[in-house]
């Protein structure tokens, strides 16, 4: 008796924690330029465009959904790391690494104008791997030399670490409705809090690399490895109560994946970028 009301208690479980949450209507893979091995660097908030980039970041290439037409922006170190995108998706900001005369490291902030194809730069000789960039007028959220939150607020840089100064914060971003910041802490989680920094709330363990994909939903990556390669890795949604729905199997090798107008673009560990349309 006593195990079958654990099972049914484990089966209760298991039906409030998954769930429908969207619709795959169709997935589709991307010929990427030359049949190169990429992966999804930004999304355009229409869903018009990809930017992609290489495994570690090098080079940054705008990619037209609609067309299949792609355009190299940057080839420069470090390109494909922390793209920005403008809300109106005219305007990418990015970075240009090149090394000194002292051998290290450093970065130009680059803005790079959609209309014109023009660049500008926009910072000059950053050391800091974690300097701030952000293309949008409104509120935006980046992550500090501290491994810290930085929520910039009417032109104010406020630092937040809601599950404390003693954890590393990652993948920072902020709800299409400017109410929430979704983050992953490193080896603890991914989870949602207000602006301020509170009402914290946990969302999975395995989340990783987790976007928005609208207010009230959450897409991310489960990725599993045997301590020196990937071994498996899914694309997961999930909404603010728990609940969570695989949409791209383990075996796929899916990684890194961004929303966008009813779209979910992802890549895989051997460099395809696929295409998928949810409702």
């Amino acid at each position: 008796m006593k195990k079958t009301i654990l099972l049914c208690a484990a089966c209760a479980i298991s039906m409030l924690t998954s769930a429908q949450l969207l619709e795959v209507v169709s997935t589709q893979q991307l010929r990427t330029p030359s049949g190169e091995e990429l992966k999804v660097a930004g999304f355009s908030p229409k869903g018009d465009y990809l930017l992609l980039t290489n495994d570690v970041n090098n080079g940054l290439i705008h990619y037209d959904l609609a067309t299949g037409v792609t355009n190299t922006i940057s080839e420069a170190s470090g390109a494909g790391w922390s793209v920005k995108i403008s809300e109106d998706g005219q305007s990418i900001v990015y970075r240009e690494g090149y090394m000194d005369a002292n051998q290290l490291m450093k970065h130009n902030i680059v803005k790079y104008d959609m209309s014109d194809k023009k660049k500008a730069i926009v910072a000059k000789n950053q050391r800091n791997l974690n300097q701030l960039v952000h293309a949008n007028g409104a509120n935006s959220v980046t992550i500090n030399e501290d491994l810290h939150m930085i929520l910039v607020h009417n032109g104010k840089n406020i630092v937040l670490a809601p599950n404390g100064t003693n954890e590393a914060y990652n993948w920072a971003s902020i709800s299409p409705d400017g109410q929430k910041i979704l983050y992953y802490v490193s080896g603890r989680g991914c989870y949602v809090c207000d602006l301020k920094g509170g009402n914290v709330q946990y969302i999975a363990d395995h989340c990783r690399a987790p976007q928005w994909y609208d207010n009230k939903t959450i897409i991310g990556m489960h990725d599993e490895d045997d301590g020196t390669y990937l071994t498996a890795s899914a694309i997961v949604a999930y909404n603010l109560q728990g609940q969570k729905q695989i949409l791209v199997n383990r075996e796929m090798m899916a990684i890194y994946p961004y929303a966008a107008n009813g779209q979910i673009a992802f890549s895989t560990a051997g460099g395809n970028v696929y295409l998928m349309k949810v409702k």
